[in-house]
């Protein structure tokens, strides 16, 4: 096969971001040199890579076997700059996902045990869903990701081979009020009363489920607020604009005005906190950076 390094990178683009138009625009490429570096990396392979869906695009199983062998030659090929560079990294570094609303609670204590323990060791973070972490951490763009997941905790994706998954914690599912008003002074609220709330959610899309919104809820939701970031939410909530879902690790990171409220009447809403990483040995720092991250449980 005659494959280039940048089809190999255009191939963990496409496979972390989900579409042509997506990989193109972090690669600073036009959607036609995505699609063109595509088109020959199937000629070159022989075979299909990519399986076109109504959704985006996922990689079919060669796609999926021809991806594990460019995250190798991309490494390598990083390390072979780093080499004739003379530039030689100080630090170990472990590129770590987490999904919206882990960084408050679990980051910083995460960070600050790693910084005691292993300081050789450098943290960059990234944020984003859970299907999104998903897709990057198969892309190898990322080492580690916490994740999030519902009962019953199915496999977190249909790929092979499965994702290596350890359990940080449980956490119950609660709702995030104002301090004033009607739900004042209250640590409960019937899912009934739920119904014509003023709801703060996170945009939803396709693979992606709406953030925000009680999931029990009966009827459609009354979505006045739409935010992505967790610190906006809280501080519309906190300003009497409406209410949101929150998992109760949470809690300690509240700001002044926000109440938080158990919901009766229906089952609870209890969320998983999961660490994953790709299938294989680990390598030292992953380890540790996984061994810091399941202490704050």
């Amino acid at each position: 096969m005659d494959i280039s390094s940048t089809g190999l990178r255009v191939l963990r683009q496409i496979a972390e971001s989900g579409s042509f138009t997506a990989a193109a625009t972090r690669l600073g490429y036009t959607q036609s040199a995505v699609s063109r570096q595509a088109a020959s990396l199937e000629r070159s392979a022989g075979t299909d890579l990519f399986e076109r869906r109504p959704d985006g695009v996922r990689l079919t199983p060669a796609g999926l076997t021809l991806l594990r062998h460019a995250r190798t030659i991309l490494d390598c090929l990083t390390a072979a700059e780093r080499d004739l560079t003379g530039t030689v990294p100080r630090t170990e570094l472990v590129r770590l996902g987490l999904f919206l609303s882990a960084g408050a609670a679990i980051l910083p204590p995460s960070l600050a045990r790693l910084a005691a323990t292993d300081p050789q060791i450098t943290v960059t973070t990234t944020e984003g869903t859970t299907p999104t972490l998903i897709r990057a951490l198969r892309a190898g763009s990322i080492d580690l990701a916490v994740l999030t997941s519902r009962p019953p905790h199915r496999p977190l994706d249909g790929e092979s081979p499965r994702l290596h998954v350890e359990t940080v914690a449980d956490t119950e599912l609660v709702v995030a009020a104002p301090s004033t008003g009607e739900f004042a002074g209250r640590t409960a609220v019937h899912v009934d009363e739920l119904v014509d709330a003023p709801w703060i959610a996170t945009p939803a899309s396709n693979s992606e489920p709406l953030l925000g919104v009680w999931p029990g809820l009966p009827g459609r939701p009354r979505i006045v607020h739409c935010a992505r970031d967790w610190l906006t939410k809280l501080q519309l909530v906190a300003g009497g604009f409406g209410v949101t879902t929150v998992p109760s690790r949470l809690s300690p990171v509240l700001p002044p005005g926000v109440s938080l409220l158990h919901v009766e009447g229906a089952p609870p809403e209890i969320r998983r906190v999961l660490v994953a990483r790709l299938p294989g040995c680990p390598t030292p720092a992953i380890t540790a950076v996984t061994r810091a991250i399941t202490s704050t449980a």
